[in-house]
């Protein structure tokens, strides 16, 4: 995704530096979320296969920080951002540690999915844009917001997977504040706004079959909005809808 920005957005060389940063930075992330993710009232055998490899998750959570912090260095000139994508990460895991003024946020974390969608929006496209030191465009803009609003719509339907667990655990999230009616208002407006967005990138002489691209995984999620509501395994949760956040990306690989 940081590269589809580079080479679509930006159409300048990526940073080497960045790519690897972002990458050591999910390995720390996703091994400290689930290093701290202890059950789930849905069957999962992801759960399962966590509880039996705990300490898998500790090896990759500090090989993740060793990696973060060696090409930090290498970034230090953009480092209060760097700081701030960190920031909100952990934001967005904080409600998990186990200790009472962590506890305390789950009670306000009504906006975890949109920490959790601008985080992975502001890492993959402000980010680049920063390091790579152009000037600011409208088109920019544009491409933020139809990377967020796409990213938010298919979080929308984690969040609803995950709404026995978040009451459980007593995190007021969003999704489990909205009725049905609600949830879906919420994912169609995400939708409608991604593809507005996207759209509008045709002022800017992109090419058309690429703005289609770029549509393409809000279509396949929009299509998968009731199946996805009754199917929680973790095979269509990681695989397909974690997919689609970049499935444009691996299509933008294909010679068109």
């Amino acid at each position: 995704m940081v590269y589809q920005t580079y080479d679509f957005l930006l159409q300048a060389p990526v940073s080497i530096n960045l790519l690897c940063f972002v990458f050591f930075s999910t390995i720390a992330s996703y091994s400290f979320h689930w290093g701290l993710t202890m059950d789930s009232v849905i069957p999962s055998p992801r759960i399962s296969w966590l509880k039996k490899n705990r300490g898998l998750y500790l090896v990759l959570f500090i090989i993740g920080i060793i990696g973060s912090a060696v090409f930090f260095f290498y970034l230090l000139p953009w480092w209060p951002w760097l700081l701030l994508s960190a920031l909100i990460t952990f934001l967005y895991s904080a409600p998990k540690i186990p200790h009472r003024y962590f506890r305390a946020l789950r009670k306000v974390a009504l906006g975890k999915t949109i920490f959790l969608s601008f985080v992975w929006m502001y890492v993959t496209t402000i980010l680049p844009i920063l390091v790579s030191g152009q000037d600011w465009k409208n088109e920019f803009f544009l491409f933020i917001g139809s990377r967020f609003f796409l990213i938010y719509a298919i979080c929308i339907l984690f969040d609803y997977r995950d709404r026995a667990d978040d009451k459980k655990a007593g995190i007021r999230s969003l999704i489990t504040f909205l009725n049905e009616r609600g949830i879906g208002y919420l994912f169609v407006f995400s939708l409608l706004v991604f593809t507005a967005c996207t759209v509008l990138l045709l002022k800017y002489d992109y090419r058309v079959v690429d703005v289609i691209i770029l549509l393409i995984p809000g279509i396949i999620t929009a299509g998968l909005y009731n199946y996805a509501r009754k199917n929680f395994s973790d095979t269509f949760y990681y695989f397909v809808l974690d997919g689609l956040m970049a499935f444009s990306a691996m299509l933008m690989l294909i010679p068109w």
